[in-house]
């Protein structure tokens, strides 16, 4: 741990890659409420992934430390047991690249969506758990020296708060007091499990901090300040992406095909 945590951009697969919960896409757990119109899916979103390299050689510009790439599992594995090898070959490429750009590379395991075909009460079903610490050795193994760090959970206060208590994610439940503990425990057992796993443990980080771009230069400078503790800051996020996930804002656009920086220099100076 350092006095001056490293700053990355998160990129954020589901809501920035495209081509996810549609016909013949992989689906989510968000598949069922966009299925019934509820939530307005990613779509398309930014197309990142075909577009990543482009994304990174410019946010190689910013001044940051690096990025946090999302692995999307459900693009990973969009059926049990059925794990798409091409998908992980190019989480591979993406992550060379970033490096080659002389941007650290945290990988975040699981983010806010994940595969439908683990239920929408994932969390509070003892049989998820091996198949958590399966897929976190199986990307971790196959990324191997392209990524520097890893997150199991890319934010699971929200997880619990927002699928249990508050019902603004799935499993979209509110007030359930009981099964947000239970949930809360099955994920800290998870992430205790797999810092002591020989292939991931390595490569987990600690404290680490999310900031998002809806605050002032003023406010981020304040939330530096405070997160002195932390291995890693999280700038939320590198692009907006789009659907029920997408991030309150982003440091780069794309207007008619081409990327450029939408962050002011103020921002930036904060950030950087």
């Amino acid at each position: 741990m350092t006095n001056q945590p490293r700053v990355l951009a998160t990129l954020e697969g589901y809501s920035a890659e495209g081509g996810f919960d549609r016909a013949h896409e992989p689906a989510t757990c968000y598949s069922p409420t966009i299925a019934l119109g509820r939530h307005a899916g990613p779509g398309e979103a930014d197309n990142l992934w075909g577009d990543y390299e482009r994304v990174l050689d410019l946010a190689a510009s910013l001044g940051l430390d690096g990025v946090r790439l999302g692995v999307e599992w459900a693009r990973v594995e969009p059926r049990q047991g059925g794990v798409d090898g091409a998908a992980l070959d190019r989480y591979l490429e993406v992550a060379r690249h970033a490096q080659s750009r002389g941007l650290v590379v945290t990988v975040a395991l699981i983010d806010a969506a994940w595969p439908s075909w683990l239920g929408l009460e994932a969390w509070l079903l003892p049989w998820v758990a091996p198949h958590v610490v399966a897929h976190a050795r199986r990307v971790v193994g196959h990324l191997g020296d392209a990524i520097d760090g890893v997150i199991v959970f890319a934010n699971p206060d929200a997880q619990v708060v927002g699928g249990y208590l508050e019902g603004s994610a799935p499993p979209w439940r509110r007030g359930a007091v009981e099964d947000a503990a239970s949930a809360r425990r099955q994920i800290d057992a998870i992430v205790a499990t797999l810092r002591e796993d020989p292939v991931v443990g390595a490569k987990m980080l600690g404290a680490t901090r999310t900031i998002t771009l809806d605050r002032s230069p003023e406010e981020i400078l304040a939330e530096r300040a405070r997160a002195g503790d932390c291995e890693e800051i999280y700038v939320r996020s590198l692009v907006k992406g789009a659907g029920p996930t997408s991030a309150p804002a982003g440091l780069l656009v794309a207007r008619a095909g081409q990327w450029s920086v939408c962050a002011s220099p103020d921002l930036l100076s904060a950030l950087g």
